[in-house]
This record gives structure tokens, sequence and C-alpha cells, in this order.
């Protein structure tokens, strides 16, 4: 192994002027030269931070002789070498640091891991502070348990190479890069003394929704709220390739953090004596001044935006191996990304390289004879709940408050007769929701990216208005609803918010996020890594449940017609049917009364990821409150008001989900019930999606008998629904009468046309629907024909209509029941 001395040598002589970006050498830092720790503190830090790289190290080699108390052998390793070991080194590093900091100011911390598959260095920590034993008796502080400890990592029936819900301390797993800034706000939003301390990668950090949540401390209100501190880990390479921000000048660097809005200090080295005294300097200048700050705005009353603290800290990659191996770069280089040492299980000269390298941490003076880490060191680590892989927020279902919902009924809309009277959903359901927030000051949030105003909820801003720390103007104050303290969180990055509400539920909260349907598309991923995350948890005892994850969808594709084919887009509904049936719930509520029935249903659960698809205008109202209690409780039924089939039965099915389809479907039902009286028409509407699946495939799904009840086995079943037709026969496919089953939806076709027009194109409006009904009923006969002439006509004039004049015809849009 190349000496230190010879390391900043082979730096300086690469290239003078890249010295200030180099990771090695004496550390530098901004600042000074004050010295915190004593010689002694510097030799335990260092020790306790070689056990934990002993420990990295292991997991990812080794499935017996932990403690390498007999020679290393081929058959004491994994058959399959898994892992990562790049980024644990400076992970840990700050981990180490920051418990110092925790027991000398008493602090309620936590740890992000940002890095791809940097666990290593969260559970080495977790197990010498004692947590993971404690959790997890049989990974016993000792031989044996270190054994388990070991065997488990990246290995069948073990944990993965992530922070996943297995591990102590984690709300965030980080198997997908970008949210670790984002779900760290989340979390300290309303935990005034909470203070997330977050590992950002280096390649993490080129990614969108890292970029974007930079800005996050515009809104961060230092009275009501904890703090995040990140630490940027310059390590200097990805899996294969160096990463943007390592390879620019300081100044170029620390341009970019001052013009975020933060105050970047700079750690770097690779010496550890100089460097473990960098980094506590640099940290607890970070953790006063984050005090300090919160102390001026608390004291005074006065809410501001400091420049709040973060570290840029440069230390090689995979520091800590050997810099050179069989004549190739190793530590400081992408080859000490994953495995450092790939090929130790087939060539002994490897083999041979391993175990000096793990004996060079001298596991024998870290570890006592039992196989526990020996006092001195175990010393330097908090206790009981200061330990940040104990901290009750990264188990946020153990610190949930019971949400306070009002009585939903109390805001619903009287309905006499159903599809006669229109009026907005969603600004009815907005009262409710504005009085949810009333009732939860300190643990419910609403999200959205810049839509709340937009999508008809404003009446929100009567109990909570939208957080903003930035500068205020004179015309704010005109309908601008902006204060420091408020419960509306919006930032137009739809990666950003949807990180927030995250991390605000997984650490105890409650939120909704509300956006418009056609760009939730942009945080497809992040929804599905958070489905991931809460089925696992079902399998993990200690996990308790945390509040669901509610998504509200409006200014739907039907309404979309003004903004043309671009905001013409539902299929966010296909990716969520996609999860786990444990995990995930679709609702699409066809009038007011249906919405407050089901966003009441969904504000009260847990550990689920529920969608909610309701248009923001005006529209026909179905159902009176008992009715649509009834009808969300069923998620699927009958309805008698628009049905003629009583006694008898149907010779058609005229089904619909969602709430524009619904309008057409039933005025496809009227023109079908005019020009044929003797037709026996049943209506069907779903609002719970998976009602259509199987009973035995999802929890929420119709039994056969239940299924043929409602759309009969053998009778044509036209289906209007409000996304993509495909999805509901997926649904489906395994239903009696499947071939009978003619589903229209949306089609990709789209433009700037009148709603009717738009209908049209994708053949979901009522006369098209009408004709197909005509199609596909066979007792009809040639009979049919004329009805169906004269169905087309009056489309084609009304298509005619909205070319010419712009708006569909009023007898069209001002339609009701008729019957």
């Amino acid at each position: 192994m190349a000496s230190k001395e010879e390391k900043l040598s082979e730096s300086l002589s690469t290239n003078v002027d890249n010295l200030s970006i180099s990771p090695y050498g004496p550390a530098r830092a901004t600042v000074g030269e004050e010295r915190p720790l004593s010689d002694e503190e510097i030799r335990k830090m260092t020790d306790f931070f070689h056990a934990t790289m002993y420990l990295c190290l292991g997991m990812i080699y080794l499935k017996e002789n932990p403690l390498l108390r007999e020679p290393l052998t081929v058959d004491h390793l994994k058959r399959r070498l898994l892992g990562h070991w790049g980024s644990d080194a400076g992970q840990s590093f700050t981990y180490i640091h920051m418990n110092r900091l925790i027991k000398k100011y008493d602090l309620d911390a936590f740890f992000v891991s940002g890095p791809g598959h940097g666990a290593p260095a969260v559970l080495s920590n977790s197990y010498l502070e004692g947590v993971y034993s404690e959790v997890y008796p049989d990974k016993s502080e000792d031989v044996k348990g270190m054994q388990r400890f070991f065997k488990q990592f990246s290995f069948p029936g073990g944990i993965g190479s992530h922070a996943t819900p297995e591990t102590p301390g984690s709300l965030h797993e980080g198997g997908e890069l970008g949210y670790s800034i984002s779900h760290a706000f989340g979390a300290v939003f309303d935990h005034p003394n909470l203070i997330a301390l977050t590992m950002v990668g280096d390649g993490e950090s080129e990614t969108g929704p890292l970029a974007t949540s930079w800005h996050s401390t515009k809104f961060l209100n230092p009275i009501t709220d904890g703090a995040v501190l990140p630490v940027l880990h310059l390590n200097g390479y990805k899996i294969n390739n160096p990463t943007v921000l390592a390879r620019v000048s300081h100044t170029e660097l620390e341009a970019l953090f001052i013009g975020y809005g933060w105050k970047p200090y700079f750690v770097e080295g690779d010496d550890l004596p100089t460097m473990h005294q960098a980094m506590a300097a640099t940290m607890e200048q970070c953790v006063t001044e984050i005090r300090d700050y919160q102390k001026q705005a608390r004291e005074s009353g006065k809410a501001f935006r400091p420049r709040w603290p973060m570290i840029v800290l440069r230390t090689p990659k995979g520091w800590t191996a050997p810099r050179k191996l069989n004549g190739h770069f190793l530590e400081g280089f992408w080859r000490s990304h994953q495995v450092p040492i790939p090929n130790a299980v087939t060539n002994k000269t490897a083999l041979q390289e391993l175990e000096q390298w793990m004996r060079g941490y001298h596991p024998e003076k870290l570890f006592d004879e039992s196989g526990a880490l020996v006092p001195e060191l175990k010393a330097l680590a908090p206790t009981g709940l200061r330990r940040m892989s104990a901290n009750p927020v990264t188990n946020g279902g153990s610190l949930r408050r019971k949400l306070h919902v009002p009585d939903f009924r109390a805001y619903g809309v009287e309905v006499k007769k159903g599809g006669i009277t229109s009026l907005g959903s969603m600004s009815q359901f907005a009262t409710f929701l504005r009085d949810v927030v009333k009732e939860n000051q300190q643990h419910f949030r609403v999200f959205g990216p810049d839509e709340t105003e937009s999508n008809k909820l404003a009446a929100i801003y009567e109990a909570g208005k939208k957080v903003w720390m930035g500068d205020f103007f004179e015309e704010d104050a005109d309908g601008g609803n902006l204060a420091f303290e408020g419960r509306v969180m919006e930032m137009l990055s739809e990666h950003t918010v949807e990180g927030w509400l995250e991390g605000y539920i997984l650490s105890g909260r409650h939120g909704l996020l509300n956006s418009y349907e056609p760009f939730i598309h942009i945080i497809d991923s992040m929804v599905g890594q958070h489905c991931k995350w809460l089925e696992k948890c079902l399998e993990v005892e200690w996990r308790q449940k945390v509040a669901s994850l509610n998504i509200l969808l409006t200014a739907t594709v039907w309404r979309q017609d003004h903004n043309g084919f671009t905001h013409q887009d539902p299929g966010f509904l296909d990716v969520v049917a996609n999860k786990s049936p444990e995990v995930v719930r679709i609702y699409l509520p066809p009038d007011a009364n249906c919405l407050l029935s089901v966003a009441n249903h969904c504000l009260r659960s847990s550990n689920y990821v529920n969608v909610i698809v309701a248009d923001k205008q005006e529209h026909l109202q179905f159902l009176d409150m008992e009715q649509a209690i009834a009808h969300c409780t069923k998620g699927v039924g009958r309805w008698e008001w628009a049905s003629n089939d009583q006694g008898v039965e149907p010779d058609l099915v005229m089904a619909s989900c969602g709430d524009v389809s619904t309008h057409e479907s039933l005025a496809a039902t009227a023109l079908l019930r005019e020009h044929f009286p003797e037709l026996k028409i049943r209506f069907v509407n779903v609002v719970d999606l998976f009602k259509l699946i199987p009973e035995r495939e999802h929890p929420h799904g119709l039994s056969d008998g239940e299924y043929k009840a409602l759309f009969t086995e053998d009778k044509p079943v036209i289906f209007n629904f409000h996304s993509y037709p495909w999805l509901i026969h997926r649904l489906t496919y395994k239903r009696q009468g499947q071939y009978k089953l003619h589903v229209c939806g949306y089609k990709e076709k789209g433009n700037i046309d009148t709603p009717l027009e738009l209908a049209i194109r994708n053949g979901t409006d009522r006369f098209s629907l009408a004709m197909d009904a005509i199609d596909r009923l066979p007792m009809l006969g040639n009979k049919g024909s004329a009805a169906r002439e004269a169905l087309r006509n009056e489309q084609i004039k009304a298509a005619n209509y909205a070319f010419f004049e712009g708006v569909d015809p009023e007898e069209l849009t001002k339609w009701s029941w008729p019957f």
C-alpha cells in the first residue's frame, strides 16, 4: 500500500493546478486552525472509524471467520460477492463526527444516506452503537452475531445494499437517486428540534430531483421547523465515470451553492488525524450556526431565511482501500465503487490481498474476546434514543398522531334527483380540506406544484397560507396568500414536493399532494419506490404503519381541451395499477359527495398510496350523501335511478368509471332509452377501480358471483373509462363474459378541442357509446339502423358546431338526466 506522502506526491505531480480538487493530502478546510480534538480523541475516533470499515468489508465478503481469528480461506467467503464500498468511508466518517456533537449538545438527529448502495456505512454504525442487535437479537454483539450480520448482507433471505426498511434508523432507502434532500426536509418540517444529517452522493447530485431540492431552504421556517445539514460527498466517481461536481473548481462549486442560498464549508483530504480535526471543527461550526439561527428566530418570534450551512466533503473514493492493486488504481478511482477486490474467491493472490487489507484495520484491538466492540470505543456513541439509528422519527408510525377529520357529511351537497344539478366537486371538497388543515395545524400539510389555486382548492388558504421564506413584494398582499408560517407547500417541481410529502409522512405526519393529472408522470418512479418501501415495511414487524400517501389528480384529460394534446395523459393509473395490491388504491369518484366520502377514507387510512381522480370543473351531481356513502363503501354498484331493468334480465349494461365518463355514459343511456323504450338497460358505476380484479388477486376485488350479479356473463357491456381502455381489459381478463366487454377510453387522440370534440375523437362521447351499444345488440337486428343513423347525424352536427363556434352546443353542455 502506498504511503500518504507517496499519494500526495502523486497528486501533485499529476497537475499542480488541480491540487485544490484533489482528495489527497492533509486536511484543507474552510474553518481555520481550530483543533477541538485531543490526540486521545483522534485515536479513538480513528479506531471507531476503522471498526466501521472492517464491518463494511465483512458484509461484502465474509460468511464465516468474522474476526479473522484463523487464516482467511475461500470457504470463509460468500460465493457471490455483492455490495458497494466506494461511499462507505465518507459516510461513516461523517456519522461518527455527528455522534460526538449529539453527545456534546444533546441533539435530536438522524442520518439520511443518499449515495447509491450506501447501506454498509449505516449498518455498521447501527451495529456498533448496539441498535441493530436490539432490533435483531440474533445479530448479537459477539462473534456469532457478527457472523450472522455479515452473512445476511446482499444474501438470499437477507437484506439489500440500500438502507432498506429493515435498516434501523432509515426512512430513505436511496434505491433511486435524487431524493435525499427532499426527504430530509419533509422530515424536519414541523419537527423544530430535529436535525437531518444528509449525505448527498456526488453522483446523486447530478440528478434533476436533487438539483431542485436545494431550494428547499426557501420553505424552511426556523421557528417551527428543524434543520437539514447536507454533506455533499465528493468522492470523485460514479460506477465508471468521474462525477461532474468533483471536477469543477472551488470557485465554481462555492458559487453554485451560494447561488442556491446555502453557506458552504469545505473539508478535503485523506490524512485521518488532520481530517478528524477539520471535520470536528466544521461540523461543530455548522451545528452552532443552526442553533443560533433557530434561537434568534424563536426568541424574537420573527421568522427569516438564513443562509443555512452545508458541508462539501472531498475524500478519496473507497477511502482506506489500497491505492493500487495489480498495477491498477483502486482507492481514489471508480474501481473501488462496488466490490473492490472482485476476484477474491477465484484468485489466491487476491484473497491474500483482501486478508492483508482487512487485518490492517487491526480487528483484534477493536473487538474484545467475545467479539463486542471494546468499551472505550463503544463509549463514543450516544445512548438510548439519541443514537441516530434509534431515533423514533425514522419509524414514523410510532410518532403518528391521529388525524382530526371533521364529519365529511356536513360538507355534502343536496341532490334531490340524480343528474340534474351542476356544481364544482373540487370547490366543495376544498371546504372540507380547509377544515382538515384547520384542525391539524402541526401535523398536516398540503403539497403541490403551484396548482392549489388552479385546482379550485383556494379555500384551504383560510386555514393555512402558502409557506414562503423568500422576499415579499407589495403586490403579494393582493391575493398572493404567502406567509412565513403556513400549511400549503408549493414549488414547481413535482419531484421536490413529492419528496417533501414522503419525508413528512414517513416521519409520522399526514398530508396530501394535488397535481394536474397529465404531469404526475414526472414522479412515476418516486411513487413506485414509495410503494416498494411500504410493501417491504409490511414484512418488518417492528415498522409501525405510517399515514397513507394521498395523491389528488385533477385538471384531468377530458377537460384539457384548451391546453391541447400535451396536457392529455391519464396513464398514471396504469403505473399505479402495476404495484402491489397490498399498498395501492385508485378511486374515481363521479361527483362531490362521492369525492368527500372517498377523501375521508383515504385521509384516515395508513400504509397505502391512494390515488383520487376528480375533475375541477363544474359537473352534474348524481348521488345524495346517503347514496354516496353506500356507493363508495361498496366501491361499485348499480344505480337504480339510472336503470330500468328492475326485476328482469338486462339487455345491456352501461358502465362507467370517472366523472366525465359517467356523464357521457348516462347521456348515452338516455339516448338509447329514447330511441328504444323497450330496451332494459342496467347502469353500473365504478368508484374503486380495483373492484374489477378477482378477490383472490386483490383484497378489494369482487368475487365471481358479485361480478356476475353486476355485469352479467352474457350481456354486452359498454364500459366508458376515464383512462386508457386496455387497463380495464387487463383488470377483468379472467372474468366470465370478457368477450362481451367493450371498453371506451382515451386513445391518444387530442388537440385544441372542445370537450365534446375531444370525447368524439376518442369514442367516449354519448353518440359513440350509444352507437357502440346498437352494434352489439343483435336483438335489434336491422331496426337499429335508423337510430344509429340519427345518432351519427347528431354527432356530426355537434362536431361542426364546435369547430365553427369554438364551443359545444348549449343543449349538450346543459344536458341533464331526463327520466
